[in-house]
């Protein structure tokens, strides 16, 4: 079992930046592919970026390319989230999530895929 605990999230203006951070325990994450999906209300779930287990495969949703960075340090068995240029649209319930099977391309950004998930941490950008 993996547990996952995501941090960082809040109220901040658009053009503001946000770090948000997933810390694992139970398991190193080192041999999972990583992944950062949001939920907006009234909206399903979406994929926002994946990195691979050696951090050398990232994906981004086309939505957040340019203004996201996923990155990871397996010594401290953790995942952050760099967010930039902050939108209003960026509202949601951000969830860190655990992928064992080595997800490639567009298998990772498949909800389902991922074994085990967060509670998730909320981000509000206002206007």
């Amino acid at each position: 079992q993996v547990q996952l605990v995501e941090s960082g999230g809040g109220l901040v203006q658009a053009g503001d930046s946000l770090r948000l951070s997933c810390a694992a325990s139970g398991r190193p994450i080192s041999g999972y592919t990583m992944g950062w999906f949001r939920q907006a209300p009234g909206k399903e779930r979406e994929f926002v970026s994946a990195m691979g287990w050696s951090g050398g495969l990232i994906y981004y949703a086309d939505s957040v390319k340019g203004r996201f960075t996923i990155s990871r340090e397996n010594a401290k068995n953790t995942v952050y989230l760099q967010m930039n240029s902050l939108k209003p649209e960026d509202t949601a319930v951000y969830y860190c999530a655990a992928n064992s099977d080595h997800c490639t391309g567009y298998g990772c950004e498949i909800w389902s895929r991922y074994d085990y998930s967060g509670q998730g941490t909320q981000v509000t950008v206002s206007s």
